[in-house]
């Protein structure tokens, strides 16, 4: 059901984005997946396969002999043409049956989840269609990817917060192993305990799901929990986490503060850190809504930080989640070369996000990270807020 929920969103998308079809060239998807086979198909394809998404409705699947029961089953193609020694004859002829004048391949300078075509296969396919008038007409899919990774339908939300909802229960369990004496490893080996207890996959990369910082002296960042590295008095604990659910990500930190003898409450600039990272987030959020742009939203964000006098954090305010941790489509970040121009689309309704960022401080990084939809007149927020320092 939600592939044939993807596959239409996809016509509709065809026709508002100026594409007559739109060509997924991928084989051996196993070893080279294609993020657009992932988010729209569903099915993986050994021989060199051709997938059509046409402007009219059409969609046709010419693949291996081998494949073809596979793609047939999946029931999302109109036509599944199968081939024994080459793909050419019927890639050349379903192409001139259609002649679309655009054809949308999947690679993108700026988004990786729209850049699933190798160079080799964009080579490959240029030597199959080198007699006909087909390789003038190709142009980029980036933007249709963007489009149907980003707008998520209700199916795909209802995934996102039931992963939200199991990774909120994770953390709940983990606070109580936050504790002096613990080191960042072992609070790390009890969440990963408790992905294989629920047969989760993590969200990212394993050795780094979840991030665990503790005091001033771990580095935040993509570095897995230290064994050398142990929770004291005085420290500020950050976790970053996220798990796989139903093919679906979650994503968010969460903050403790680890009080001294005699302490009841965080020292005040600790407490005024949390606060101002409270209050970037918040400035974000009421900015976020359909229309705006990625950059104006991290603009909001960012300025609350320096405004406080911190240096301002050195990563995008959001990024999108979905299929993916970093899911493509707008980007919540500033107008920075290495984001190209995801920074500059326009947000649209049913868009999620994380909200994130941090600052630096004596106990250690302040960091909180929360999902949320963006609905037809602003945000939901899928996760839990934290807008209260958490005390041990």
């Amino acid at each position: 059901m939600l592939y044939q929920q993807k596959a239409a969103q996809a016509r509709a998308l065809l026709t508002e984005v100026g594409i007559d079809a739109w060509l997924i060239f991928a084989r051996e998807s196993i070893v080279r997946p294609d993020p657009g086979i992932e988010l729209a198909i569903g099915v993986d394809v050994t021989w060199d396969s051709a997938f059509i998404f046409s402007r009219n409705g059409r969609r046709i699947a010419i693949v291996g002999r081998y494949d073809a029961a596979g793609v047939r089953a999946s029931g999302l193609f109109d036509d599944v043409i199968g081939y024994d020694e080459s793909i050419h004859r019927h890639l050349v002829e379903t192409l001139h049956q259609l002649d679309p004048l655009t054809i949308g391949l999947n690679y993108s300078l700026d988004d990786p989840t729209a850049d699933g075509l190798t160079y080799g296969m964009f080579l490959h396919l240029n030597e199959l269609l080198a007699d006909t008038p087909f390789p003038a007409r190709f142009v980029s899919a980036a933007p249709l990817l963007a489009k149907l990774r980003a707008r998520k339908t209700p199916a795909e939300i209802e995934r996102i917060r039931a992963a939200i909802a199991v990774t909120e229960e994770i953390v709940a369990l983990a606070e109580e192993q936050i504790r002096p004496g613990m080191s960042e490893a072992q609070i790390g080996a009890f969440v990963h305990d408790e992905f294989r207890r629920r047969h989760l996959p993590s969200a990212w990369a394993w050795d780094a799901c979840p991030i665990v910082n503790s005091g001033p002296e771990s580095e935040p960042g993509h570095g897995g929990p230290r064994d050398d590295i142990i929770v004291q008095p005085g420290h500020l604990v950050h976790m970053d986490l996220g798990v796989q659910l139903n093919g679906y990500c979650s994503d968010i930190q969460r903050m403790w503060y680890v009080r001294r003898a005699g302490e009841e409450a965080p020292p005040p600039d600790i407490q005024r850190a949390f606060n101002t990272v409270i209050q970037a987030i918040e400035a974000g959020a009421a900015v976020l809504r359909p229309g705006v742009r990625g950059h104006e939203v991290d603009a909001a964000a960012r300025q609350v930080i320096v405004d406080a006098g911190y240096e301002e954090y050195k990563h995008a305010f959001g990024h999108g989640l979905g299929r993916a941790c970093h899911d493509g489509g707008p980007l919540l970040g500033p107008r920075w070369p290495r984001y190209g121009a995801t920074p500059d689309m326009l947000v649209e309704a049913g868009n999620v996000y994380t909200l994130e960022l941090g600052v630096v401080t004596s106990a250690g990084y302040v960091g909180i990270e929360e999902d949320v939809l963006v609905t037809e007149h602003g945000v939901e927020f899928l996760s839990s807020f934290q807008q209260r320092l958490k005390l041990v």
